[in-house]
């Protein structure tokens, strides 16, 4: 087990919903120096206001499409978090932008982290590279062919290119499969907002949650707080040439979900409305086997469903009361 006190560290995505939360962490566990390359298009200054007082965060505003940006940042790093994304249904709008920032843009990452000697890659995937899984829980030996998604392809690309850098260059890497992430710092003000943050604006105008589809979708939710430990104990691990389930190991209806935000917000009386099913990511059931995890990373989520909603209300709440 190595720390990341004392190492310098670069987070891509570093002011997003995850990134800024695994900055705090880095940030709390005495990392030398953190340098975040965000092009701020979902990322927000915002998000590292807790972090930036520490004096070893340092913002660089970038993107890694830009290979010199790229290699300019990672010289020196002991560490290197790959968060820099687009989301799955800006991906199935703009393919050749997902390609350039989801493919082209890790290549680079990749190829600048080799070069540079960087001690580990922590490369966040996702879910997506199941599609619509065949076994439930579903576990990381679960093959990839069942996505549909451009996003989803993307991500199981780049955990072969993680693999391949690993063999030719000796690049060692631990991959993450995040699940459905909720959290504080969910992106507010995008284009591509989130379900939940859709759902809160609904109901602190009175009006109920509206659900894409009967209801009877399920998700495995896991708070961006048990993400970011996640990475930290990635990181921490001697483990290499990996791939872990990042998730609660807890399956939720959209129902169920609609019914706990309206109980985190007192709005019990409103009763969720149904629409049609989202025509992108037809994904209808997730729960992952977490088992992996627990027992080679020592991860397992601590914040349950309930908490996380009542926090993620919380810290929206305020969020809108400040931009007032």
């Amino acid at each position: 087990m190595s720390s990341v006190r004392g190492k310098k560290i670069l987070v891509t995505g570093g002011a997003g919903t995850i990134g800024s939360n695994l900055v705090d962490l880095l940030a709390e566990g005495g990392a030398r120096e953190i340098v975040v390359l965000d092009n701020f298009v979902r990322g927000r200054r915002a998000n590292l206001a807790k972090a930036l007082p520490s004096g070893v965060v340092e913002v660089v505003e970038g993107d890694v499409r830009d290979v010199e940006t790229v290699r300019k940042v990672t010289e020196g790093a002991d560490l290197v978090f790959h968060l820099a994304a687009i989301r799955i249904t800006q991906c199935a709008e703009e393919p050749r932008l997902a390609n350039e920032v989801l493919v082209d843009g890790t290549f680079n990452v990749l190829e600048a982290a080799a070069e540079a000697g960087v001690g580990k890659v922590i490369a966040s995937s996702s879910a997506s590279v199941y599609g619509m899984a065949e076994q439930f829980p579903t576990t990381e030996r679960h093959h990839p062919y069942n996505n549909d998604t451009f996003y989803g392809a993307a991500k199981a690309f780049n955990e072969g290119m993680l693999r391949s850098f690993h063999a030719m260059y000796g690049l060692d890497y631990v991959a993450l499969r995040y699940f459905n992430v909720y959290g504080p710092r969910m992106d507010i003000h995008g284009l591509y907002t989130e379900v939940l943050i859709r759902w809160m604006e609904r109901i602190e105008a009175g009006e109920p949650p509206l659900i894409l589809g009967d209801g009877t979708q399920t998700m495995d939710f896991v708070d961006v707080r048990d993400i970011a430990r996640a990475n930290v104990l990635a990181a921490e691990s001697d483990l290499t040439d990996e791939v872990f389930n990042i998730a609660s190991g807890t399956e939720t209806s959209l129902k169920e979900l609609a019914e706990g935000l309206l109980e985190a917000m007192g709005a019990e009386g409103l009763q969720p409305e149904h629409g049609p099913a989202r025509a992108v990511n037809g994904v209808v059931r997730r729960l992952a086997d977490t088992s992996h995890a627990a027992e080679r990373l020592g991860f397992t989520a601590q914040i349950d469903l309930r908490t996380g909603l009542r926090d993620l209300v919380e810290w929206w709440r305020a969020e809108r009361e400040a931009a007032k």
